[in-house]
């Protein structure tokens, strides 16, 4: 049963794939934040705060259904800790309703036989959990020693695919933990991922010493899935060198936060801060050819991969204005602070 379902899930990626080569008029992927609120505080991450309310589950059907509107084949729940949501897995049944690859990335401390569970009754694709060090420690307690457990729980019952991310970069004290991490989830039968991170200010720092020397053995620890094609982009940050390549974040790629408005990415929160009730296929379209100042040293590498598509076409001819005024939604949402 287990082995159907992925392989079920794996065929509609490849036809996935078809229909972006066919046509650049869709978003590839979607990252929706059904609540900003985490109930961790890593000391490196901008992305989370401690008491926003859950986006109510009406809301957040009608933006799934709003995406599904403009052809998006992949929508990725993120946060703060989408584990908070109460209404998480109508969520995700709600993007599998419409035909969506449905994708998570979490903390894992919230998981537990019973949430492995229902994820997979609601029919859940693909999940995620970045682990950043062995050892919990006043930057992030996000450890393998902590995680262990639910990673066991995983490789027993998830149906979905698991991809355990391990991190190098700004504030990873031990280099040496992400080939921990890196290993141990191969053990258990998952792909593993290397992040280069941002610090608290999103900026990038190249890596050396040892941390260079653990990403070259982490290339070659596990399976080679789609996470990983675009390796040469990791490379290129670990050396600290520019990417050359066509951003096309507001078209192939949407950030979708807990006000409903679409953004860049997480790090490019304000641009272009349209309400996702308002995106059209003319947003789409610009954005697709806008050029993004940020893009030689961005660090998000979903982003790059929705991009990948469209590599070898339609040059950008645009440059991303310094900032653009934001559309008040009409969901009742708040503003986001242009920066």
């Amino acid at each position: 049963m287990r082995g159907l379902r992925r392989l079920s899930t794996t065929m509609r990626e490849w036809r996935l794939t078809v229909k972006a080569l066919l046509s650049t008029d869709h978003p590839i992927l979607a990252h929706l934040i059904p609540i900003r609120r985490c109930n961790l505080a890593c000391a490196y991450c901008n992305e989370y705060d401690a008491s926003s309310s859950p986006v109510p589950i009406s809301e957040m059907r009608r933006r799934v259904d709003l995406l599904a509107d403009l052809g998006t084949s992949i929508i990725t729940l993120s946060g703060g800790e989408p584990l908070l949501h109460p209404e998480l897995e109508s969520i995700i049944a709600a993007i599998r309703d419409r035909g969506i690859v449905a994708s998570m990335i979490t903390n894992g401390y919230l998981l537990s036989r019973k949430r492995i569970e229902q994820l997979n009754r609601a029919g859940l694709e693909h999940l995620q959990i970045s682990i950043d060090n062995v050892e919990p420690d006043d930057v992030s307690k996000k450890s393998l020693r902590v995680l262990d457990k639910k990673l066991v729980y995983l490789a027993e019952l998830a149906d979905f695919k698991v991809n355990i991310n391990s991190v190098l970069g700004s504030a990873v004290r031990n280099p040496d933990d992400a080939l921990k991490i890196g290993r141990r989830a191969v053990e258990l039968g998952f792909t593993c991922t290397v992040g280069i991170i941002h610090d608290g200010k999103g900026h990038l720092k190249p890596l050396s010493g040892r941390e260079a020397e653990v990403f070259e053995e982490l290339k070659l620890t596990g399976k080679k899935g789609y996470p990983r094609i675009n390796r040469y982009f990791q490379e290129n940050l670990a050396a600290g060198k520019p990417n050359n390549w066509a951003c096309r974040a507001g078209a192939r790629y949407l950030y979708v936060c807990e006000d409903g408005l679409v953004h860049y990415c997480s790090q490019q929160r304000g641009y272009p801060g349209i309400p996702l009730s308002e995106y059209t296929i003319e947003d789409i379209r610009r954005e697709y050819r806008t050029r993004k100042g940020c893009a030689p040293y961005c660090t998000v590498s979903c982003v790059h991969q929705a991009s990948m598509a469209d590599f070898w076409r339609a040059p950008q001819e645009y440059r991303m204005p310094h900032r653009l005024p934001v559309r008040r939604p009409t969901c009742g949402g708040g503003l986001v602070q242009l920066e």
